[in-house]
Formats: structure tokens, C-alpha cells, sequence
């Protein structure tokens, strides 16, 4: 039965939580609004009220539920971290442990609307971008932060997130870590270059 509320932002919250539950495991074109719905445990009249549309509830849970996650896997944990590359390496670690650990893996929320929603209508794609740009850029200072040049900065910021976002797309096909693990390694390799390079010349 449909929970009864006096908590307008409360219901609001648990439509939303229950739309991005149900995007990340069956996808947004093939989630009907009444499974929301019935997840949520809010009445017809309820939900309508808050979302009228299925596309203001995808625009609702890109901007307030994929843009948080992006933000408390990643921009956190790197802006806490001491530098760069101990900072993304960390992220990839603790994806890998959530992985192993579930035994399964969803992909990665911001990834999964991309595919699919890139192309359904200019609001979807410019805040599927603005996240994107967000993550990029919260690399990017903390390449700053640790020294790299500034015109090496963008594609290295570029260059972690294409790997880390193709690695998760894999992960999700072959349902294992081990793409995030090569991609990890690889990502450290290439980010220790410049970084030795810097050190050196800091030296000299």
C-alpha cells in the first residue's frame, strides 16, 4: 500500500532514489513510470504531482543523484587525497573492492545514462556534459595542485575518465573487476612519467 505522508520533499526524495534504483538496473527507456511508482510506494496522484513527466524525472535524477554519486566517488576522495595519482588510484581501488565484494556490477551511473540518453533531447545531453565536465575538472586541479603544465592538464583529465568510464562499461559485460585493475595499472604507469620527470627537474 501507498505510505501516507505529510512530507512533500520526503516523497519527493524516495521518487527520485526509487527512479535512479530502477535507470541503473534496467535502463531509463525500459523503466515505466508505474514501476517507479510502485517502488517508491507513493499514490498515482502523489507521484504525478511531483513528476508529470518521465523526462522531468530523468532530468531529476541526473542532476541530483548521478551528479552526487560522481561527486562522492570521485571528486571527494580526490579532492581529500594527498595528490593526483594517489587520489584517482584510490577511486579505482575502492571500485574494485565494492565490485568483488557485491559480486556484480551495474556500471557506472553517469556511463549508463550516457549511452543512452546522449542522443534523446539537448537537456539530457547538456547535463550528462556539465557532469562529465565537473569530473574532468576536479582532475584537472588536482593535476594543478601537484605541478602539471597546464596544456598537459585537460587531455590528462580526459585520458582518467575514459579510462575508468570504459573500464566500467566492460566490467559490466564480463560482470569482473579485472578491467578496472588493467585500466588502474596503466592510468598509475602513464601518470608517473610526467610526474618523475617533474620530480627530476624539481631536483635539479
Amino acid at each position: 500500500m501507498p505510505r501516507r505522508t505529510n512530507d512533500p520533499d520526503g516523497m519527493r526524495r524516495r521518487i527520485v532514489d526509487a527512479a535512479f534504483e530502477a535507470f541503473a538496473r534496467e535502463g531509463y527507456n525500459a523503466t515505466p513510470m508505474h514501476a517507479v511508482r510502485d517502488l517508491a510506494g507513493v499514490s498515482s496522484g502523489a507521484f504525478a504531482h511531483h513528476f508529470p513527466t518521465k523526462h522531468g524525472l530523468g532530468m531529476a535524477v541526473i542532476r541530483e543523484r548521478v551528479a552526487e554519486a560522481i561527486g562522492r566517488t570521485w571528486i571527494e576522495p580526490l579532492v581529500r587525497a594527498a595528490d593526483a595519482r594517489s587520489g584517482i588510484r584510490s577511486v579505482f581501488d575502492t571500485t574494485i573492492a565494492e565490485i568483488d565484494d557485491s559480486g556484480s556490477v551495474s556500471g557506472c551511473p553517469l556511463g549508463n545514462l550516457a549511452a543512452e540518453l546522449s542522443t534523446q533531447g539537448e537537456g539530457f545531453r547538456a547535463e550528462i556534459h556539465r557532469i562529465f565536465r565537473q569530473w574532468g575538472d576536479a582532475i584537472a586541479d588536482k593535476l594543478a595542485a601537484d605541478g602539471c603544465p597546464e596544456e598537459d592538464r585537460a587531455g590528462m583529465a580526459s585520458f582518467v575518465v575514459s579510462s575508468f568510464s570504459g573500464a566500467m562499461l566492460q566490467a559490466k559485460a564480463c560482470q569482473s573487476s579485472d578491467p578496472l585493475r588493467s585500466s588502474a595499472a596503466q592510468v598509475e604507469r602513464i601518470m608517473r612519467g610526467p610526474e618523475a620527470e617533474r620530480n627530476r627537474s624539481a631536483r635539479q
